[in-house]
């Protein structure tokens, strides 16, 4: 069993925010591989199923992102999973947008909902990494982050989605560079 987390804050006003790409991307696998209904579940919103033969369960924290590490922590403890089994989708601003990479370990890049999973679990987690591209300078990070994607990104953030869900199965299968290069080529083909 694995347990995938997107990471985002909850609400709609949040909703199209670049630092909720992490839980568009559960979203989007959810519909794709036809998983099970919402269930509120620690501290968040649960979805079960299967991507090709392995057990997922996907998981959104409803704690705001700063606290997702509370839920992440619980629902770990629940299925006595360490984080070698878990999952993060997540914003990555070193990244150009709409680029995918996948890591395991390493540091947060001040990334708040990163930290917060560090302090409840471990840093030897997965990372999938979804650019979000940086503004340039210090200063404008918070409102770029912070906001919407533009009505010119919908199409380019809903072919990455689509090919993050499309390719998950080599994710799940632990595959990391396979998934990372099927991404990419969905996205150019």
């Amino acid at each position: 069993m694995q347990v995938w987390v997107g990471l985002g804050n909850p609400g709609p006003q949040y909703a199209l925010n670049r630092h909720n790409v992490g839980f568009m991307a559960l979203d989007t696998i959810a519909e794709v591989h036809g998983f099970g209904p919402v269930q509120k579940k620690f501290q968040g919103w649960v979805q079960d199923g299967r991507i090709g033969t392995e057990r997922v369960i996907l998981l959104k924290p409803a704690t705001f992102m700063n606290e997702s590490g509370r839920a992440v922590g619980e629902a770990l403890r629940f299925y006595k999973l360490d984080t070698h089994a878990l999952t993060v989708f997540h914003d990555e601003l070193d990244l150009p947008a709409f680029k995918v990479k996948v890591k395991t370990g390493g540091g947060t890049a001040g990334h708040n909902g990163l930290r917060s999973i560090e302090r409840h679990a471990d840093a030897d987690f997965r990372r999938v990494r979804l650019g979000i591209g940086h503004p340039g300078h210090k200063d404008r990070v918070t409102g770029h982050v912070l906001g919407n994607y533009a009505k010119a990104e919908t199409d380019d953030l809903a072919e990455m989605l689509g090919a993050v869900a499309r390719a998950a199965e080599w994710l799940a299968r632990g595959d990391d560079v396979r998934f990372m290069n099927d991404v990419a080529l969905i996205q150019q083909g």
